[in-house]
C-alpha cells in the first residue's frame, strides 16, 4: 500500500466503535466480554493514529442514549471506564496524549468524575495527539447545552445575534478542529447522534468490521480512502484546489 504524505493524513479522525456486543455474541461470550475486548483496542488505534500524524481522535464511548440498555451491561460499561482510565492515563502521559473527555459527566459516580478530572490534568500539556473520549455525549444535547452556556456568558445581548463563531467555544469539542474522517464500524450506516454540528463536511468511512477486530490495517484502508475523496466544502473542484 502507497506510503501517504503527510498532507494526506486527517488532521481529525472521529470513531463511532460499534459492534463490541455481537462480537462477544458470535462467541458465545457475555457482553461485558466484548466490551472489555473492544477497550483493549483503543491503544492499539491511538497509538498508530500517533504515529501516522493525526493530531486529534475521538472516540465515542457512551452516548446518552446507552442508558437504555440494560442495567448490568451500564454497571459494567462504568465499571471498564474505570478500569480503563486507571491502566491507561500513566500510558497515555509517558506518551504524549492529551486526553479531553466531553460529555454531560455530571451523571457518572464521584469516583469515575475524579479520575477524568486527574487524567485530564495530568495529561493537559501533551501535545503528540490530542485524545477525545466522548461519554454520557449526544450531538442534539451539545448543540442545546452550548446556547445555553452562550446565553450564560451574555445575559445581556439577545439571542438573535447568535451566530456559528460565538456558538462554536461553547461546543464540548471547542478545543479541536471539526473531523475531516469519521470511521464508523459494526456495518451501521448512520452517525448516531455524534457530533451533529462538527460533522458538516467530514468524509464517512464505514466498515462491517466489529470493533473488537478493527486492526491497523484498516485504519490504513480508511486514511487511503479518505486521501482519494474531493472535499470541496460546497465549492467546485477547480475552487476547491485554489482555496487550498
Amino acid at each position: 500500500m502507497q506510503i501517504l504524505t503527510p498532507a494526506a493524513i486527517p488532521s481529525h479522525i472521529a470513531i463511532i466503535m460499534d459492534g463490541n456486543r455481537r462480537w462477544a455474541s458470535q462467541r458465545g461470550l457475555p457482553r461485558a466480554i466484548g466490551h472489555a475486548s473492544g477497550a483493549r483496542r483503543v491503544r492499539q488505534i491511538v497509538e498508530a493514529c500517533s504515529e501516522r500524524g493525526v493530531s486529534h481522535l475521538t472516540l465515542f464511548a457512551f452516548s446518552t442514549e446507552n442508558w437504555q440498555r440494560p442495567a448490568d451491561e451500564v454497571s459494567s460499561l462504568m465499571s471498564l471506564l474505570v478500569n480503563y482510565l486507571q491502566k491507561e492515563i500513566c500510558n497515555m502521559h509517558t506518551n504524549g496524549v492529551r486526553l479531553k473527555i466531553v460529555g454531560d459527566l455530571s451523571r457518572f459516580d464521584q469516583r469515575l468524575q475524579n479520575l477524568m478530572a486527574s487524567g485530564q490534568a495530568l495529561t493537559s500539556n501533551n501535545s503528540k495527539i490530542s485524545l477525545t473520549i466522548a461519554a454520557n455525549y449526544g450531538g442534539r444535547w451539545d448543540i442545546v447545552q452550548a446556547v445555553k452556556a452562550w446565553q450564560a456568558t451574555n445575559p445581556a445581548v439577545n439571542l438573535s445575534s447568535l451566530d456559528e463563531a460565538g456558538l462554536r467555544p461553547h461546543l464540548s469539542m471547542g478545543h479541536a478542529p471539526d473531523p475531516d474522517l469519521l470511521i464508523r464500524t459494526g456495518g451501521e450506516s448512520r452517525i448516531s447522534n455524534f457530533l451533529l454540528w462538527q460533522m458538516a463536511y467530514t468524509e464517512l468511512f464505514f466498515t462491517d468490521k466489529l470493533w473488537p477486530d478493527f486492526s491497523v490495517a484498516l485504519l490504513d484502508e480508511a486514511l487511503h480512502w479518505y486521501s482519494a475523496r474531493d472535499r470541496r466544502f460546497g465549492a467546485s473542484s477547480v475552487h476547491a484546489q485554489r482555496a487550498k
